[in-house]
């Protein structure tokens, strides 16, 4: 059964059409990731599925009993703001030390358990945020723009997490990204959005879409496949004292 689905959905503020005639399925243990433009209504789709905005037509099913953890868009913390990154994963619910520990080594953040949030890197911000939508172990993650912050090398490093995540627990995946060469080889279906569905299915199928050509200038590196191979480990910020790296290939 799919987690979430919609059907002819539409959502419009005033006489400005913001969606139009949205259709698509998330599956069980399945990556989706939204793509499109500035302006193409997509964090605005990912507030109808997660309940935040409920002014919309048409039809949205969740399945019985889901459970969502969410992360948004630029999820900053007060820098004045003196809180722990213990006290930060517990601020919406009472967590057990047990699990909060389980959160951050599943995202390779246990080790900053004690620091104070306004001291970390951005990368190690980002791997703390993603380790609280894992608390209480949710059907789907919603991601939105989760490497925001982050260097390239970072996101790299992002991306295969969260790939491993869905490995790892069987959860499903929603993200929004504009890193179409390097979200494309961890993703399963691909919504290509400008208020629309201009095209969705496989990445393998999207890349090749006249619109999708249209929408993104038909520029070879903007439409391959990245996939990304190493043999080093990078700390929480992308670094690495000594990487031999071998050459990224699009395919």
């Amino acid at each position: 059964m799919s987690l979430v689905s919609t059907k002819n959905l539409h959502y419009k503020i005033g006489d400005r059409q913001i969606l139009h005639d949205i259709n698509f399925m998330i599956e069980p243990n399945q990556i989706t990731t939204i793509i499109g433009p500035n302006g193409a209504g997509k964090s605005s789709l990912v507030n109808i599925v997660i309940g935040l905005n409920t002014q919309f037509d048409g039809e949205l099913q969740r399945k019985q009993n889901l459970t969502i953890g969410y992360l948004p868009q630029n999820s900053k913390i007060n820098p004045l703001m003196p809180i722990t990154v213990k006290r930060l994963m517990s601020l919406t619910r009472k967590v057990a030390d047990k699990e909060l520990t389980e959160a951050l080594e599943k995202t390779g953040a246990a080790s900053l358990l004690n620091l104070q949030v306004k001291d970390l890197s951005g990368g190690e911000t980002q791997r703390v945020m993603l380790a609280r939508t894992l608390l209480g172990n949710p059907d789907l993650l919603v991601l939105d723009e989760p490497t925001a912050g982050v260097d390239v090398t970072g996101e790299v490093q992002m991306y295969d997490l969260i790939s491993q995540i869905r490995d790892e627990t069987g959860c499903a995946i929603l993200m929004v990204s504009h890193d179409l060469h390097l979200v494309m080889s961890k993703t399963d279906q691909v919504l290509c959005l400008n208020k629309h569905l201009c095209c969705s299915g496989k990445p393998e199928s999207v890349s090749k879409h006249p619109e999708y050509l249209a929408l993104f200038g038909g520029k070879t590196e903007s439409i391959a496949v990245y996939t990304h191979h190493h043999d080093h480990v990078h700390d929480l910020d992308g670094g690495c004292d000594s990487c031999v790296h071998n050459k990224n290939s699009p395919s």
